[in-house]
């Protein structure tokens, strides 16, 4: 064989193992910056689709839908509308604690829709959601599940506490100020309103009625100790 024959050859075979490389580093990267944006949300991605590589291309395309809506931070008078409307809620929790979840499933997609995400589909803003708040889009999702089933009758006080706390998760990080770090503030609570607890869904100032939703309480039946798992905090 000619010597410019093999000369060919040899250029081609490092064309070849060029365009691997480069493509197998172009894929490593993608999967390391996907893995980064999305954290837990990226390896639930992946356990539910069909390969790592559906996964990765699904995130893509939530990413660029995200990139092309816009998201806007609540107005101040909005912002503290909700807080107030949220404590109305968590006070219903106590006598009405499926019709709570509801309402706090329900506030929660106003909140998203008046900022900017589709609110049509359940798990289309799951999605989006997950490309700004990927530690806690999996609360919303449970939370959404429990309330779903409670309106069968499937689901125990209990898990309708479990709700709430999800549900609030997002939702104080949806009404933060732009650049801000900090809980929600909700308008000033006067004596016998509903105030939002430090460790927990909160409690009621006055004395008659009183509900405690924080972490560790006592499951109603037994009067023992129910300890849960905490809700995950946004991390900024």
């Amino acid at each position: 064989m000619e010597p410019w024959i093999w000369a060919l050859i040899i250029v081609a075979l490092v064309v070849v193992v060029v365009a691997v490389l480069v493509k197998a580093t172009a894929a490593r990267r993608r999967t390391s910056s996907l893995r980064d944006r999305f954290g837990p949300e990226y390896d639930r991605t992946v356990r539910t689709s069909s390969s790592r590589r559906a996964a990765e291309e699904q995130l893509s395309d939530r990413a660029a839908t995200r990139s092309r809506l816009r998201i806007v931070p609540l107005a101040e008078p909005s912002r503290l509308r909700y807080a107030e409307e949220w404590h109305r809620v968590q006070a219903q929790f106590v006598d009405r604690p499926t019709a709570a979840v509801e309402a706090a499933g329900y506030l929660l997609t106003r909140v998203m829709e008046e900022r900017g995400y589709p609110v049509s589909d359940v798990d289309r803003q799951a999605d989006l959601v997950s490309v700004d708040h990927p530690t806690l889009v999996e609360d919303y999702r449970n939370a959404h599940a429990i309330s779903r089933r409670a309106r069968d009758g499937g689901a125990s006080t209990e898990d309708l506490r479990e709700a709430l706390l999800r549900y609030r998760s997002l939702f104080e990080n949806l009404l933060r100020p732009e650049g801000s770090a900090e809980p929600i503030d909700g308008a000033e609570t006067r004596p016998g309103e509903h105030r939002v607890d430090e460790r927990g869904i909160g409690e009621h100032r006055s004395d008659e009625h009183r509900v405690d939703l924080a972490a560790a309480d006592q499951d109603a039946a037994t009067g023992q100790p129910v300890h849960r798992q905490p809700v995950r905090e946004e991390r900024r």
